[in-house]
């Protein structure tokens, strides 16, 4: 079975759609940020502030590429996981890639609430930082093969909505 790949900006909410949705399906779950910080020791915001964004994005390919030969589970990646073509191509080789979208609004919201986004850093113009970046990423993060707004849906009508794809895809049998 192919892994289910959640792609998306910051704050739209793939760690959480993506653990509940491979708890659902009974796959392993794995979050490409999460791993970066355990295999470099620090945590995103340090491996920024260290080693700076060119060094995340090569450390970021390497996950990558390890996750992306991974067999039936669950990914969440990061922000910009979608700026590397060969980044895509790995996780596209084995995956079916899925974006979630928010409003900037939510994304505003959601990524208040903890300090651990290095590139937000400037809190008076993040509202600013996010529009740029979304508008810069926006069409990487809709090629995709299924995109969902989750701005203003519940965790289980987004994981619904994605069983849903995934079932008439065909990339989901006998699944509840």
């Amino acid at each position: 079975m192919k892994n289910i790949v959640l792609i998306g900006f910051m704050g739209t909410g793939k760690t959480t759609v993506g653990r509940l949705l491979a708890n659902r399906l009974g796959r392993p779950f794995f979050d490409s940020d999460k791993k970066m910080e355990y295999e470099n020791n620090l945590s995103i915001r340090e491996i920024f502030e260290v080693y700076g964004e060119f060094y995340f994005r090569q450390q970021e390919k390497m996950v990558i590429a390890k996750l992306s030969h991974y067999k039936n589970a669950v990914i969440a990646t990061g922000g910009g996981v979608v700026l590397s073509l060969e980044n895509m191509n790995n996780l596209k080789r084995n995956g079916v890639i899925i974006t979630l979208a928010a409003s900037v609004e939510a994304i505003l919201e959601r990524t208040g609430r903890r300090n651990t986004r290095p590139l937000l850093d400037d809190f008076a113009q993040r509202e600013r930082i996010i529009k740029k970046l979304l508008k810069e990423r926006a069409e990487l993060y809709y090629n995709a093969d299924y995109s969902i707004n989750t701005s203003s849906k519940s965790l289980q009508q987004v994981i619904n909505e994605i069983l849903f794809f995934l079932r008439q895809g065909g990339y989901l049998r006998g699944k509840r």
